[in-house]
C-alpha cells in the first residue's frame, strides 16, 4: 500500500519534531537540563509555529537552544518542501514530479503548475519582510540590550512574528512594550502579512489593482480587515475597565495600543501585551472563536482559515435565500469547494471537542482555561491562560497531537484516514428531515 503525499508530508513534520527535540536535549542548548517530554513539546510547538511553552524560552534555553527553536520555526512555518525545492534549485538540480506533488500538498495548492515560481516569490517575500522587521525592531532592542543581544532579539522576534509562532524571549511575552509604537506596529505587520498567505501577498504586489485580484485574494483581504476591526473593537469594549488587563494600564494611549495589538494577534500569532490569564470569560470565548478561524491558506497561520469561514457564512446566507448557487465578487463557488469546507470544519470541530474531553480526563481544572489551551493549540496560536505547564504527560501529549493536526491540516488527516473507491452501485435519491 502506497501512502498518499499528505500522509508522507505529515511524517516528515513528525521526523522534524523528533530531530528538533533531540537537538534541544543537548547540554549546550539549555541553561538547566530538561526532560525529553519538555524538549519534544517545545520542538512540536516550534515546528507547528504555535508558541505554547512550558517555561520561559529566554532563560531556559541558551543562545544555541534559541537558535534551534528559531530554525524550527522557520522550517515549520514556510514548509519543509519549500526549503527542499529552494535547495534543489540553488544546486541546479531538477525538481521531479513527485517532489512537486509533495510541494503542492505543503503549500495547499490544487495544481503543480507554476509551483517553482510561487516558491521563488515566497523566498523574496520572506527575505524582504524579515529584513525590514529586523531593521525596525533593532531600533528598540539595540539601544536597550546593545548591538549583539539587541540584533539577536530583533532577529528572533521577527522570525517568530512573520511565521505566526508567538515565541518570545521575555517571561511576559511583549507586555513590557505595551505602549511602544514600533513594537506595536512592526510585530502585527509581520504576522498579518505572514497570516494573509504568500499567494495574497505576491498577487497584491504584482497586480496592485482590485479588479485584477483573484477571488481568493479578495475574500482574504475583506475577511481579514473585517475580523481585525471586529476583534480590536470587541476586545477594547470587553476589557476596557478590567483592572487585570486594559483597566490596569496607566494611560488611554497604552489601552488603545494594547487593544490593537491583542485584537490582531489573537487569530494567528500568540504574542501578548496584557495578561491573558486575567481576561474575562466572555473575552476568552471571543478569542477561541477567532483562533478557530485562524489565518489564510498557504500562510504560516493555523485554524480552519478565513476563506473557509467566509464560504460557510455565504453557504448559510444562500440557504436562507433559497439560492442554489454561491456568488461573491462576480464569481461562483462550486459544490466541491463547499463540500471541502464542510469536511474541514467538521473534522476541526471534532478534533477540538475530542481533545478538550481528553485533556479534562487527566486534568480537573477550570474548563474555560482547558478549552482555551486546546483551541490555541489547534489554531497554532500560542496564547495561554497558564494551564499548559500544569498538564501531566497525557495532557501534554494531547496538546502536541492537536498542534500537529493544526499545522499539517485536518484535511491531511482526513486524506490519510480515507480510502478512495468508485461506487459500483447507484442508489435512488431520498430525503432526510434535518433541523
Amino acid at each position: 500500500m502506497q501512502l498518499p503525499p499528505p500522509a508522507i508530508l505529515a511524517g516528515l513534520y513528525a521526523v522534524l519534531i523528533a530531530v528538533g527535540g533531540a537537538l534541544l536535549m543537548l547540554p549546550a542548548a539549555t541553561a538547566m537540563p530538561i526532560a525529553w517530554s519538555d524538549a519534544i513539546f517545545t520542538a512540536a510547538s516550534a515546528v507547528t509555529v504555535t508558541g505554547l511553552v512550558l517555561s520561559d524560552t529566554g532563560s531556559q534555553f541558551t543562545l544555541l537552544g534559541q537558535g534551534i527553536i528559531m530554525v524550527l520555526i522557520q522550517l515549520g512555518g514556510l514548509g519543509l518542501m519549500t526549503f527542499a525545492v529552494l535547495l534543489l534549485s540553488m544546486l541546479g538540480l531538477p525538481v521531479t514530479i513527485s517532489q512537486r506533488i509533495f510541494l503542492r500538498e505543503d503549500l495547499n495548492q490544487t495544481s503543480i503548475s507554476d509551483l517553482l515560481h510561487l516558491v521563488r516569490m515566497i523566498l523574496k517575500t520572506v527575505l524582504a519582510c524579515e529584513l525590514l522587521g529586523v531593521a525596525l525592531l533593532s531600533c528598540v532592542f539595540v539601544p536597550e540590550f546593545g548591538w549583539g543581544k539587541g540584533l539577536w532579539q530583533a532577529l528572533f522576534h521577527t522570525v517568530s512574528a512573520f511565521n505566526n509562532a508567538g515565541f518570545a524571549l521575555f517571561p511576559d511575552s511583549l507586555s513590557r512594550y505595551v505602549g511602544n509604537p514600533i513594537v506595536n506596529l512592526t510585530i502585527p505587520a509581520l504576522f498579518i502579512f505572514g497570516g494573509l498567505g504568500f499567494i495574497v501577498v505576491t498577487e497584491a504586489y504584482g497586480k496592485r489593482r482590485w479588479r485584477a485580484f483573484s477571488l481568493h485574494t479578495k475574500l482574504m483581504v475583506v475577511g481579514t480587515l473585517a475580523l481585525i476591526v471586529w476583534s480590536v473593537l470587541t476586545f477594547a469594549a470587553l476589557e476596557w475597565t478590567n483592572p487585570a488587563t486594559l483597566g490596569g494600564l496607566a494611560s488611554t494611549g497604552d489601552r488603545l495600543w494594547a487593544s490593537w495589538f491583542q485584537g490582531v494577534t489573537t487569530r494567528t500569532a500568540g504574542f501578548n501585551t496584557v495578561d491573558i490569564g486575567g481576561i474575562h470569560d466572555s473575552t476568552s470565548l471571543m478569542f477561541m472563536s477567532l483562533m478557530v478561524i485562524g489565518g489564510g491558506s498557504t500562510s504560516t497561520a493555523g485554524g480552519i482559515k478565513v476563506t473557509t469561514f467566509i464560504v460557510l457564512l455565504l453557504a448559510t446566507i444562500a440557504f436562507f435565500r433559497r439560492s442554489q448557487q454561491l456568488h461573491v465578487f462576480g464569481r461562483s463557488i462550486g459544490a466541491e469547494e463547499i463540500m471541502k469546507v464542510l469536511a474541514l470544519t467538521m473534522v476541526s470541530l471534532m478534533t477540538v471537542l475530542v481533545a478538550i474531553f481528553l485533556v479534562t480526563l487527566s486534568h480537573d481544572g477550570n474548563f474555560i482555561d482547558l478549552a482555551f489551551e486546546v483551541t490555541s493549540a489547534f489554531g497554532t496560536v500560542g496564547l495561554s491562560r497558564g494551564t499548559t505547564g500544569e498538564l501531566d504527560g497525557f495532557g501534554r501529549a494531547v496538546i502536541i497531537a492537536v498542534m500537529f493536526v493544526g499545522r499539517v491540516g485536518p484535511l491531511t488527516l482526513g486524506f490519510f484516514l480515507a480510502t478512495r473507491s468508485k461506487p459500483r452501485v447507484g442508489y435512488p435519491a431520498s430525503k432526510v428531515y434535518l433541523g
